[in-house]
C-alpha cells in the first residue's frame, strides 16, 4: 500500500468574543462607591431595597402564610364547603394567586419608584 498524499489543511484560527475587560479611564462620578458620596448613595438604595423587600415578606407571611393558623385555629372551617369545593382547597388553591399577583404587582410598582427616587437624588445630586 502506498501512503497516501496528505492535502494541505488550513492554519487553525481561534475565534474569540470581544474583550471583556474594561478601562477605567473615566473620571469618578458622584454614583462610584469608591467614594463618600457614592458609598452613601449605595447605601441609602440597598437600605431602601432591604426595606421593601422586609415589608414584602411580612405581607406574603400574613396573607399566605398564615392559611395553615387559621385552620390550625379554626378547626370548623375545613368542613365549610362552597358549591361542592372544600374551603381550604378554594383559599389556597384559588385566592391565593390574585394575593401573589396582588403583591408582586405593588413590590414592583414600590421598586421601580425607590429606583426612580434613587436616580432623582443622583442627578440633583450630580447636576449641582
Amino acid at each position: 500500500m502506498s501512503p497516501e498524499p496528505q492535502e494541505a489543511r488550513p492554519a487553525r484560527v481561534r475565534v474569540t468574543g470581544p474583550s471583556r475587560r474594561r478601562s477605567h479611564t473615566s473620571t469618578p462620578g458622584p454614583l462610584d462607591a469608591e467614594t463618600p458620596l457614592g458609598g452613601l448613595y449605595v447605601r441609602s438604595l440597598l437600605r431602601a431595597q432591604r426595606q421593601q423587600a422586609v415589608r414584602l415578606l411580612a405581607l406574603l407571611v400574613l396573607s399566605v402564610g398564615s392559611l395553615p393558623l387559621v385552620f390550625w385555629l379554626f378547626p370548623h372551617l375545613v368542613d365549610v364547603q362552597v358549591r361542592g369545593v372544600p374551603l381550604p382547597w378554594l383559599l389556597v388553591g384559588v385566592a391565593t394567586y390574585p394575593v401573589l399577583l396582588g403583591l408582586g404587582w405593588w413590590h414592583l410598582r414600590r421598586a421601580e419608584r425607590i429606583e426612580q427616587d434613587f436616580l432623582d437624588l443622583v442627578e440633583r445630586e450630580g447636576g449641582a
